[in-house]
């Protein structure tokens, strides 16, 4: 129903009513790698085929849930899941089921855990402590405003986007509270052991100062790389956060020590940050956060540690890059592999197989077919009959790399390190029709780049090892640590030699 020709707000409400919303299913998406594994479900990295969206499909096997007793669990995470909308959460787009598994489609955070990049570095500086640590507190006060508690808060459940900003994830021991929730009410023993608060070991109660404790635990990690309190079992590191016992590190800064303190106490009541002690307002005016811009936090670039850390830089070499003496490396090491081999395989042979290898007229279809997936192979053809490609396709799709593909055949794959200067990169490469060739981080499952066809596209193989493809605008240097560097160029030679027959795609 309208007024004057503008459709009121009831007549809109009635009219999305009336719309019903069309539910997904399993075969709207394209299923790719596995991104992680939890103890009772596993995430998949999954693409909308309709829109072309990506999503991290959380898929839960109800035998096994039932089995475990896990469905309050579960029921817990959805609901809380619902209730977030805050940018460092993870986010819930939808659910939907089936007859043997339920799925959940969740934002992808793909790169990795804070506990791996604390690992990584070793520990944070401080201007990377102070961001991270700004926006933990900032969804922190966003969940607690819902009365909402985590309980299992650690830097195992803070994973990171494309953009390296946090993402808190795994509720499934999550507690929604009928009240405010600022006091300690009893609550099973949920958690983990160096972030446990000690009303909860010694009450068995938990409240949102119980988040606020682990908070204080998980600072301190990341400016030292390790735990407040460690002991050789669990019995004795409760004793110690029942007794309040750790220390800091010489020359600990002083604002980082005072949060830190002011977090880790032993009275839930008394921690910064909770109702009684001025709450959220009163710990984002401490010191430690001098210079975070609160309202626009989630706008702010993440530092440049973390963004070099997660190779957001340049994933692709310029000709500009290439150090001076490089090629004559990759020619003594080709050599030293051809003495080498001639030892064990008698001189003439090596040198024979080698010569037909880097013979760029060899013809093609001297070198037999075999599985794309195999290192030392040749791969599959450029052109085969209906019925082979057909084959190979449903074999594919049994791949977690069938994802990156997007409906074309896989040619040839493999893993290959990628040098750019000092720095290399292990890479999963995808040599499709089309065609393509794509390098994927093979851990985060992340498209890192393509190197582009054209007619003056070409390779160099330097050893059994080493190869460089050439493109007008970059070079590529890849290695093979397989031996097998001569049979990508003939490869890729020979996609190319189909494609661009007369010079032109």
């Amino acid at each position: 129903m309208s007024e004057n020709g503008v459709t009121t707000q009831e007549s809109a409400q009635t009219e999305t009513v009336q719309t019903p919303r069309v539910k997904k299913k399993r075969g709207d998406f394209r299923f790719g790698p596995t991104l992680g594994e939890g103890s009772y479900s596993t995430v998949i990295l999954a693409r909308e085929i309709a829109s072309g969206r990506e999503f991290a499909m959380k898929v839960l096997e109800k035998r096994h849930i039932m089995r475990e007793k896990k469905v309050p669990q579960v029921e817990r995470e959805k609901q809380v899941l619902s209730r977030l909308d805050h940018p460092f959460f993870v986010r819930l787009y939808f659910t939907f089921q089936d007859s043997e598994r339920l799925y959940f489609g969740l934002s992808v955070a793909r790169k990795g855990e804070l506990l791996s990049k604390i690992k990584q570095l070793g520990k944070f500086d401080m201007e990377c402590a102070r961001f991270y640590t700004a926006q933990i507190v900032s969804a922190l006060q966003h969940l607690h405003s819902l009365n909402i508690i985590h309980r299992d808060l650690k830097p195992e459940n803070i994973l990171f986007n494309d953009k390296m900003q946090i993402q808190i994830t795994d509720f499934g021991t999550a507690k929604q509270l009928s009240d405010s929730g600022d006091e300690p009410r009893s609550s099973s023993f949920v958690g983990t052991a160096q972030y446990v608060s000690p009303e909860l070991l010694k009450d068995k109660k938990a409240c949102k100062s119980s988040d606020l404790w682990a908070l204080g635990c998980i600072v301190y990690q990341m400016l030292t790389g390790e735990f407040p309190f460690k002991a050789p079992n669990e019995y004795l590191i409760f004793q110690q956060i029942v007794n309040c016992k750790y220390e800091f590190p010489e020359n600990f800064d002083r604002d980082a020590k005072n949060l830190i303190s002011s977090l880790l106490q032993l009275n839930p009541m008394e921690r910064l940050g909770s109702a009684s002690c001025g709450g959220y307002e009163r710990l984002m005016e401490h010191p430690f956060f001098s210079g975070i811009d609160w309202e626009n936090l989630a706008n702010q670039p993440a530092p440049k540690t973390m963004l070099a850390l997660a190779g957001d830089s340049s994933d692709e070499d310029t000709v500009e890059d290439l150090a001076d003496g490089f090629d004559q490396a990759f020619i003594n090491d080709f050599k030293n592999q051809v003495v080498e081999e001639s030892k064990v395989k008698g001189h003439s042979k090596v040198f024979t197989v080698t010569s037909n290898l880097f013979n760029s007229h060899q013809d093609s279809s001297q070198l037999a077919t075999s599985d794309p997936t195999d290192i030392s192979g040749y791969g599959l053809p450029a052109v085969m009959g209906k019925e082979d490609r057909e084959r190979w396709l449903r074999k594919q799709q049994s791949s977690e790399w069938d994802y990156f593909a997007k409906g074309n055949l896989i040619l040839k794959q493999g893993q290959l390190e990628k040098k750019r200067g000092f720095s290399v990169k292990l890479r999963e490469f995808l040599l499709t029709e089309g065609p393509k060739l794509i390098y994927i981080d093979p851990n985060s499952k992340e498209v890192k780049g393509e190197i582009p066809w054209s007619s003056e596209l070409r390779t160099e193989p330097k050893s059994f090892r080493i190869f460089l493809v050439h493109t007008p605008n970059r070079t590529y240097h890849l290695i093979d640590k397989s031996n097998n560097a001569l049979m990508w160029c003939k490869k890729i030679e020979e996609i190319k030699k189909h494609y661009f027959k007369d010079g032109n795609h």
